[in-house]
C-alpha cells in the first residue's frame, strides 16, 4: 500500500512538473490573443448618428453644391461628383498594402488623410475637371527602442511616402433620406 501512495504522488508531481516546464506552442498562445483581441470592439471617437450626417449632407447641398456644379459645367459635365465609395475588401487590402508597404520603409503609421482632388486632362474627357478624394497614410519614421532622448514627440503624424488610394467609385447623388 505505501509503494502505491508512492507512485501516485510521483505521477501528481511529474504531472505538474511536466506542465511548468514544457515549452507550450507560440502558434496557439498567438491565436489565443488574436481571438481575444479581436472580440473586444470599442466604439471609434468621432460617430455621429445618421440624422446629424443627414443634416451635415444637406448642408453641403445648401451651401457647396451651386459652386461645385457651376464649375462642373464649365468643364462640360452636368454636375460633379460629392462621394467616393470604396469595397470593404478593397480598403481591407489598401490597409495591409499600405502597413506593408510602411514598414518596409520603417515608418508607423498613425491614421489616415482623406484629401479632396480634381482630375486633370490626363484622367480623359469622362473624368477632366471632376472631384475625386484619395486616402493617404499618416505617421512617423521608426526610432530605435533604446534612445538616448528621453522624449517622445507626439503629434509628428505627417503623410508618408506611401502610395495613396484613389480610384474609388464616385457618385453624384446626396445621403439617402
Amino acid at each position: 500500500m505505501k509503494k502505491l501512495s508512492y507512485i501516485i504522488l510521483g505521477l501528481i508531481i511529474g504531472a505538474v512538473l511536466t506542465y511548468y516546464f514544457c515549452p507550450r506552442n507560440p502558434e496557439l498562445d498567438a491565436m489565443e490573443t488574436k481571438l481575444n483581441t479581436e472580440a473586444k470592439i470599442v466604439k471609434p471617437q468621432g460617430i455621429i448618428d445618421q440624422a446629424y450626417a443627414k443634416k451635415l449632407n444637406k448642408n453641403w447641398t445648401k451651401y457647396r453644391k451651386p459652386a461645385v456644379d457651376s464649375c462642373a459645367a464649365m468643364g462640360g459635365h452636368k454636375q460633379d461628383d460629392r462621394s467616393v465609395w470604396w469595397s470593404a475588401k478593397e480598403l481591407k487590402n489598401y490597409l495591409r498594402y499600405s502597413k506593408k508597404q510602411a514598414d518596409s520603409l520603417n515608418y508607423k503609421i498613425t491614421g489616415y488623410r482623406v484629401y479632396l482632388g480634381v482630375y486633370g486632362q490626363e484622367a480623359g474627357p469622362e473624368k477632366c475637371d471632376l472631384s475625386t478624394m484619395f486616402l493617404v497614410p499618416t505617421g512617423e519614421k521608426r526610432h530605435a527602442e533604446a534612445s538616448m532622448s528621453p522624449f517622445n514627440f507626439v503629434g509628428n503624424e505627417t503623410d508618408l511616402p506611401v502610395s495613396p488610394l484613389n480610384r474609388g467609385n464616385g457618385g453624384n447623388g446626396g445621403y439617402p433620406n
